[in-house]
């Protein structure tokens, strides 16, 4: 019983520690969604050159986008003209920090970690990019494309892109993470409770080790940028080296068994090598790095990263706290629970609608992705994507079902064919 109070008492400190950056966090989110051109990603990421890249790894860094998400993303780009050297430094740099994650990193690991990352980030970035446009030329220059969500062409009103930012920002981006979040917050409140304290420290002992330890955990597995957080707290308190902290932030968020498949089938085998390399060895450098610099700079002390952080009012915190439960609550009441129909009552009968089944869709930059890249296809008037579903609604005569399935296919989905 005193292990079951100790655990939940220390997950509601992480929760109260976390919420305010979480809600500013998802409020960036919103603001860089519906409010930062997306013509600037095509528009700067179209050259096989070192500016490319670092366009490319730039407009990634601030981006609130996870593995999941980062990759239909990157893929999508790629298809409307991005390079492939762009494509990797955007996809290098993005999910290992977003504005969400840097706000977090702040409150939890303080301001040294939280300046470090989006520096790393960068740098692994430009040079995953350079080394793939070095060693992967790009045969010949792609027309990018003029395409633009459907949103943005309709141009909505102040007001009409203040809901479109508020929905986005504390519905749709909230949906996305809140599952790895609760996962990391469960683990980070177990973790700090069963392990003493100076625990690496006593049985590794080896910074060089922990990090080889900690890379061989991370590579395959899949960790939100953000959810890593509150864990990559728990397990420098407890002894782990800063060097092997960052190895678990660059390369949890950054790699997995899934985006490797995936990016192994779009952007070819050595595309894939370049950009888990890049992760791989930019994590041990830049691990071995930091473990250069004073111990000071990284110590944690949880609840709460360090003294200035608690600057921030108790009234603020609690506040904060309740709102993203109720945030979280209703977030999955609206994607698991709340009852879905197809609209069907308001079809024109003189147009054709498929449906089919497409799986794998998990958040809201994969249901865009898909609509994105089908809509290009010929013979294809409009899509619409649905998560609770896993179906694709396509309006159109006389497409190319076979082209359907190879472009669902190529983004990393599995093609169900066609339901009605």
């Amino acid at each position: 019983m005193t292990y079951l109070f100790a655990y939940l008492n220390e997950l509601w400190e992480l929760t109260v520690e976390i919420s305010p950056y979480l809600l500013f966090g998802f409020l960036f989110a919103g603001i860089l969604r519906v409010y930062f051109p997306q013509q600037l990603l095509n528009k700067y990421m179209g050259k096989s050159s070192p500016a490319a890249a670092l366009n490319a790894s730039l407009l990634g860094i601030p981006m609130p986008l996870c593995s999941c998400g980062v990759i239909p993303t990157g893929i999508s780009l790629f298809r409307n003209g991005a390079s492939r050297g762009s494509t990797n430094s955007f996809l290098i740099s993005t999910p290992q920090t977003g504005i969400d994650s840097i706000l977090v990193t702040y409150s939890m690991l303080g301001l040294p970690f939280a300046i470090i990352r989006p520096i790393v980030a960068l740098t692994t970035g430009i040079a995953g990019g350079m080394l793939t446009n070095w060693l992967i030329p790009d045969q010949a220059s792609r027309a990018v494309s003029a395409h633009v969500f459907e949103a943005e062409k309709e141009r909505p009103s102040a007001l009409g892109r203040l809901k479109l930012m508020l929905n986005y920002a504390f519905i749709s981006f909230l949906q996305d993470i809140m599952k790895w979040l609760i996962i990391g917050l469960l683990l980070a409140a177990l973790v700090s409770v069963i392990i003493p304290d100076a625990f690496f420290e006593q049985y590794i002992g080896n910074s060089i080790l922990e990090m080889l330890v900690i890379l061989i955990a991370s590579v395959p597995l899949y960790v939100c940028a953000t959810a890593s957080v509150p864990l990559a707290a728990v397990l420098l308190m407890k002894g782990l080296s800063p060097g092997a902290v960052l190895v678990f932030l660059m390369a949890g968020p950054a790699t997995n068994a899934a985006t490797m498949t995936v990016l192994w089938k779009t952007l070819g085998k050595k595309s894939t090598l370049i950009y888990l390399a890049t992760i791989i060895g930019g994590s041990l450098l830049f691990g071995l790095l930091i473990n250069q610099l004073p111990a000071a700079w990284f110590a944690v002390s949880l609840p709460g990263a360090g003294h200035e952080h608690h600057l921030i009012p108790e009234w603020l915190q609690l506040s904060s706290t309740i709102v993203l439960m109720l945030l979280i609550v209703n977030g999955f009441y609206l994607k698991y629970f709340k009852k879905t129909t197809l609209k069907t009552e308001n079809m024109d009968t003189n147009k054709n609608f498929s449906l089919f089944s497409v799986q794998g869709m998990d958040c809201n930059h994969c249901k865009n992705s898909v609509e994105l890249n089908l809509s290009k296809l010929p013979q294809i008037q409009s899509v619409e994507a649905d998560l609770n579903t896993q179906t694709v609604k396509i309006e159109g005569k006389d497409f190319d079902e076979e082209g359907i399935k190879k472009t669902v296919e190529s983004l990393g989905y599995k093609f169900g064919g066609k339901l009605s």
